[in-house]
């Protein structure tokens, strides 16, 4: 009886580490549709995507491999990656930033609505 107690409770803390795990490596465009609005291009080698953060918006926990961002419009945000403080941003229009992969949030914490172009760089297929 010790043992099928012990064997479910591993089973149970294994599966709550697998579903936490997801929270923080969910896809913008899923974990995000309100910020993320379309996606303009996608092949095997990059996805670029269209996004809008109103001010206030928040854009949940999710994650990119290497990205570049384009401002279209400028903004104030503020992006929280895993396991680090918050870090506050201005960026302006025309602005062009580059990352590499990260697991973070975002809020836009300006006044006007933060339009911007995100540009992922698929990883390389294994032949």
């Amino acid at each position: 009886m010790k043992a099928i107690k012990m064997i479910s409770m591993s089973l149970l803390i294994g599966l709550f580490l697998i579903m936490s795990s997801n929270v923080y490596a969910q896809d913008p465009m899923k974990a995000g549709p309100k910020v993320y609005k379309k996606i303009l291009l996608e092949n095997d080698k990059v996805r670029v995507m269209s996004a809008e953060f109103a001010p206030g918006a928040t854009m949940p926990w999710h994650s990119h491999p290497h990205h570049t961002v384009y401002a279209l419009t400028g903004g104030k945000i503020q992006i929280t990656e895993k396991g680090k403080l918050a870090t506050n941003a201005d960026i302006k229009a025309g602005d062009v930033l580059y990352f590499p992969p990260v697991t973070h949030m975002a809020k836009n914490t300006g006044t006007t609505t933060f339009k911007i172009v995100v540009t992922e760089i698929k990883p390389a297929k294994k032949k």
